[in-house]
C-alpha cells in the first residue's frame, strides 16, 4: 500500500514525502489506523521481552519484571500511545484555524492526524532498542529519534499545511509545546498509578 511507503520516505527524502502525504487526501481514520496500531506494538513487545528476559540495572543490580507485571504495563503503554498520538493529531487540527491553515475540515483533520502519525514514527521505530533496556543506550537512541521527529515537525508543517515558513515556525513551536506537555502529563499519571500500587513487580 502506498500509505505504508511513507514510513520509509520520511527518512530518505522527507521533503518529497510530505508533498506525497499532502496529495494522498485520505481520511484521518485511514492514516491513523494504517500506522499507529502496528507501530505502537514495537515498544510494547520489545519492552516486554527486554524487562522479562534480559533485565535492566536498578540500584547497581540486574533486575527483571515478572511476566504478569510486564504484560500489564505493556498493555497500558500500548493504549496510552494510541490515545497520545490521536490526541496530538486533534490538538494540531484544533490549532489549525488559529494559524490560518486553509482547506475544509476533513482535509485539515487528515493533515493534522498525518502530521502526528509521521512525526512520531521515528520514536516508535527507535524504541526497538528497549529490547535490551540499557538506560544510556535507550536515552541516546530515543533522544536522537526525538530530535529527528522535531526536525520532521518543522520541515513538514509548511509543506503539509501549505503555509509560509514564518507562520509554520510558530505553529510547529506550539505543537512541540503541546507534545511536551502531554509527555509530562503521562509521566505524572504514571507516578500517580505507581503510588496507588499499580506498578512493576520485580522477579525475586
Amino acid at each position: 500500500m502506498r500509505i505504508l511507503s511513507h514510513t520509509i520516505g520520511i527518512f530518505t527524502h522527507p521533503d518529497r514525502e510530505w508533498q506525497a502525504i499532502r496529495s494522498d487526501k485520505h481520511s484521518f481514520k485511514q492514516v491513523f489506523f494504517s500506522h499507529v496500531p502496528f507501530l505502537a506494538l514495537i515498544p510494547c513487545i520489545a519492552g516486554y521481552v527486554g524487562v522479562t528476559r534480559f533485565g535492566f540495572e536498578l540500584g547497581g543490580h540486574l533486575t527483571k519484571l515478572t511476566p504478569a507485571s510486564a504484560g500489564v504495563l505493556a498493555v497500558v503503554t500500548y493504549f496510552a500511545m494510541l490515545i497520545g498520538v490521536y490526541l496530538l493529531g486533534e490538538f494540531i487540527n484544533w490549532m489549525a484555524k488559529s494559524y490560518g491553515v486553509e482547506g475544509d475540515e476533513p482535509t485539515r483533520h487528515y493533515e493534522g492526524t498525518a502530521l502526528a502519525v509521521f512525526v512520531t514514527t521515528p520514536i516508535f521505530l527507535a524504541s526497538i532498542v528497549v529490547l535490551y533496556p540499557h538506560l544510556w543506550l535507550t536515552v541516546l537512541v530515543v533522544g536522537l529519534a526525538g530530535a529527528y521527529s522535531i526536525y520532521l515537525m518543522f520541515e513538514g508543517i509548511p509543506i503539509l499545511m501549505n503555509m509560509n515558513k514564518d507562520r509554520a515556525f510558530l505553529y510547529a513551536c506550539a505543537v512541540v509545546t503541546v507534545a511536551l506537555i502531554m509527555m509530562v502529563t503521562v509521566l505524572i499519571g504514571s507516578v500517580i498509578l505507581w503510588s496507588m500500587g499499580i506498578g512493576p513487580v520485580y522477579q525475586h
